[in-house]
């Protein structure tokens, strides 16, 4: 102050100095689950609406209630006359509600022209004008803020529609309607601030809350349903479900139910999405009763099926094994492959001393007794450079099945007949499955060394089995070789390879590998050994493979002569290390495209064969008891354990062959390994015998077989344990009844005893009459009686016998129709043993 005096402070005008409220009260209905409900006391904030002036100044926007009054005149009177017109005969309540949404659908257009936001001045017009559309255009609003302000304007209209329910009257005053019109218009305004504010959207948002995996993964783009969601949309289902139910229009859902050969009521049930307890009713209506883990058939399901309304799609549970194995191979994606080849032929012809001759080796001092008691396949490089796989198969009688098998994995099969035996037993075996398998013959007439080998012997005992040599004109091949000199080797290689040159072998070695399973072990140290011979395409280390009912993934590859391998194309036999059991020999070896389909097929494969052994057993056992309640047959059980899966296979066929109507062998269990605890104790709980062929006990086993008095019998050639079972079984057999006629004696007199009976005074006529032994009385060459003697009389004196040409008196045990001109016969019974 310029002056220096102090002025008093003043109003420019009287009146109070106050803070217009920006905060009230209200009460909103607060809505819970199972229909529960409660008021609940909120906070009302009133918001300013602030927009520059003319000045470039922000400044609170005024809502002039004169202005609103004066704009909302017409849409009154336009709600009031519709209300007259339609509120005719309803209740006050039903009028008030009816009055507000008229009055609240007229609002909003009076509002849109009676309240103007001042926008903002520009500091050039021009400028501003021509900067507009590029304004317009950096800021277009996303879906995200449409449909934001979708949503809050239907709240408000949904509020403003709950506010005039409240209504009682509808002759509402002015006043009352230039508050609500003034609420309405408050936000109208903040919803046409929203849409004038350039959106927020496009700009990155900051993460709140918890970092949730798809954040993490920088998938914020997608969006995705809670579970929260997800469970509040199947609870409003069920409840819709329920509601519909009670009403009787529930909304039945068809699905489509996937059936297999076999499903439990609880699997069937859950497939449906029906309740167990309706599927049970449901088989009861049947006249099943099956519980909730009961296995049903497939028609009895599709009928349960049916029977609830759904649509039935019935799958076979073997469809796993669809496409396993791969199409066949175009003519242009094949190249040529080695030959395989089988040496077949009798026992100690010379097979393997001939395989050894070839590859420089010597396999046969190896085997137990001198023969081949193992499939074996070899690999050999000719001294042109080519390979060429052979396969050595057993020659005795009881590898039948090894011999079969190798006949049909071949595209050749070369029959080694000894020069100084000739054809035998096995050789025509051989040649009889290599007719079946429809391969071609070389004939290799071996030991030509021999000072009686007799090669034309050979060929002509060959025409009886129509094998027509070339030397006689035929087609049939023939090469005279020596194993132990090595004579004339290099012939029989080339005959060989003129045989393969004719058969044109090809195969595709550029798709996943398919073979078969000639041989399996268990290894100490490397666990399963699987000797694999590819057909087609190429296996390697790495590959996932279906071998019979066995899968796994090859952790290893080597060939015969121990080398490491990292792939093996067609016609290799190769070693595969990493299968989860041990296959059965002939098996064949796919390889797959994951593990789980791996698994899946084993396991089914698996479940087929228990079930068929299962099968099998019950009808053998059943069989079995029935014919030991008659004493018609006896059985030895029997454990085994071999050192390969081939020769279990060849003991277990050889057994069976023994076996007659009376006695047999029962193979409780068979497998390849060592014994251990638990054969021991199968053998023990059966009194079966354990027999461990080319392999031993471990420790605790024989401690647990001494104990439980289990006995093990240890070989390692095969006709030693066909010999020593057949002579177990001979002692099971019953003993033959043999009857020997001692003498006739013929009735002369019969005589009435008072204490005795009836007696024949008799005549020897033949032999002799033994007193214990047992007669026959026969009248008219007919048997009528048989039975013992009572009495042997000689005059009043018992003797033990009675000669030809002798009188004397006999009496019948318990009989006493006697007649003179009968004949007795006299004889002895005697038990002989018996053998197979």
């Amino acid at each position: 102050m310029s002056d220096g005096k102090k002025k008093t402070l003043s109003l420019s005008r009287p009146g109070k100095l106050e803070l217009e409220k920006t905060v009230g009260s209200g009460q909103v209905r607060q809505k819970f689950s199972h229909g529960r409900s409660k008021m609940v006391a909120v906070e009302v904030r009133k918001k300013r609406t602030y927009a520059p002036d003319s000045g470039g100044h922000m400044a609170e926007v005024k809502r002039d209630p004169e202005v609103l009054r004066a704009a909302l005149a017409p849409a009154e009177g336009v709600a009031k006359s519709l209300f007259k017109a339609e509120t005719s005969g309803l209740t006050t309540e039903e009028k008030a509600t009816r009055a507000q949404a008229l009055l609240d659908a007229a609002i909003p257009e009076a509002i849109d022209g009676a309240l103007e936001i001042p926008a903002p001045a520009p500091e050039d017009p021009v400028e501003a004008e021509e900067d507009a559309p590029e304004a317009e255009a950096e800021a277009p609003e996303d879906e995200e803020a449409v449909r934001l302000r979708a949503a809050e304007e239907e709240e408000a209209r949904k509020q403003e529609l709950a506010t005039a329910s409240k209504l009682q009257d509808p002759d509402e005053t002015v006043k009352g309607r230039e508050k609500k019109s003034q609420i309405s218009a408050k936000r109208l305004a903040r919803a046409e601030a929203r849409r004038a504010a350039p959106s927020r959207r496009m700009e990155p948002r900051r993460r709140s809350g918890k970092l949730t995996m798809e954040e993490a993964l920088g998938n914020r783009d997608e969006r995705t349903r809670s579970l929260s969601s997800i469970r509040r949309a199947r609870e409003k289902e069920r409840q819709q479900q329920k509601q519909l139910k009670a009403s009787g229009e529930a909304l039945k859902i068809v699905r489509d139910v996937v059936i297999p050969e076999t499903i439990t009521v609880q699997d069937l049930a859950n497939r449906m999405a029906e309740r167990t307890a309706d599927v049970i009713r449901a088989l009861m209506k049947m006249d099943i009763m099956a519980s909730a883990d009961q296995e049903i058939d497939a028609d009895t399901a599709e009928l349960v099926v049916g029977e609830f309304g759904h649509k039935v799609k019935r799958v076979s549970e073997s469809d796993i094994e669809i496409g396993l194995k791969g199409d066949d191979d175009d003519e242009a994606n094949l190249v040529a492959r080695p030959p395989v080849v089988t040496v077949m032929g009798h026992v100690d012809h010379g097979k393997t001393s001939l395989l050894d001759a070839l590859r420089s080796t010597d396999v046969v001092s190896g085997e137990a007794g001198g023969i081949t008691q193992h499939i074996g396949a070899y690999q050999v490089t000719t001294p042109a450079g080519e390979l060429i796989t052979f396969i050595d198969t057993p020659g005795h009688e009881a590898f039948t099945a090894m011999r079969a098998r190798g006949a049909g994995i071949t595209d050749i099969v070369v029959l080694v007949v000894a020069a100084d035996d000739g054809i035998m037993p096995q050789t025509i075996e051989a040649i009889d499955h290599a007719k079946a398998a429809e391969v071609p013959i070389i004939v290799a007439i071996n030991k030509i060394d021999r000072p009686d080998a007799d090669p034309g012997r050979v060929r002509t005992d060959l025409l009886k089995h129509d094998l027509m040599v070339e030397e006689m004109g035929g087609d049939v091949l023939t090469v005279e070789v020596s194993a132990k000199e090595k004579t004339n080797l290099d012939k029989l290689l080339e005959a060989i390879h003129l045989q393969a040159e004719l058969l044109d072998l090809k195969a595709n070695p550029d798709r996943p590998a398919e073979g078969s399973i000639i041989e399996s072990r268990v290894d100490h140290g490397r666990g399963t050994v699987a000797t694999v011979l590819i057909h087609r395409g190429t296996l390697k280390t790495g590959d996932i493979i279906v071998a019979g009912s066995e899968s796994g993934r090859v952790r290893a590859l080597t060939d015969s002569d121990g080398n490491a391998l990292t792939e093996a194309g067609p016609a290799t036999p190769v070693e595969v290390l990493g299968l989860s059991g041990t296959p059965a020999s002939g098996e064949d070896v796919v390889v797959v495209e994951d593990e789980a389909r791996a698994r899946h097929v084993a396991e089914f494969r698996k479940r087929q064969r228990r079930d068929l052994r299962t099968a099998v057993s019950r009808g053998s056992l059943e069989q079995m008891f029935e014919e030991i309640r008659e004493g018609k047959a006896k059985e030895l059980p029997m454990v085994i354990k071999a050192d390969v899966h081939g020769s279990v296979e060849a003991i277990i066929g050889a057994l069976e062959a023994m076996g007659t109507d009376e006695v047999r062998t029962n193979v409780l269990h068979s497998g390849v390994g060592g014994i251990n605890e638990s054969d021991i104790g199968l053998a023990s709980a059966s009194d079966a015998l354990v027999i461990g062929f080319n392999v031993r006990a471990s420790q605790k086993a024989r401690d647990l077989a001494k104990r439980e008095g289990v006995e093990i019998r240890y070989y390692s050639v095969i006709y030693n344990v066909t010999d020593d079972i057949r002579q177990v079984l001979s002692g099971l057999l019953p003993p033959a009844i043999r009857e020997q006629i001692l003498g006739y004696a013929e009735i002369r007199e019969v005589f009435n005893i008072t204490k005795t009976g009836k007696v024949a005074g008799c005549m020897i006529t033949e032999g002799l009459v033994k007193r214990g032994a047992k007669v026959r009385l026969l009248r008219d060459d007919v048997v009528i009686h048989e039975g013992s003697l009572s009495q042997l009389r000689r005059f009043k004196d018992d003797v033990k016998e009675v000669k030809d040409g002798t009188e004397c008196g006999m009496a019948f045990e318990n009989y006493q129709d006697i007649k003179e001109g009968d004949f007795i016969e006299c004889f002895e019974v005697e038990e002989v043993a018996r053998t197979l």
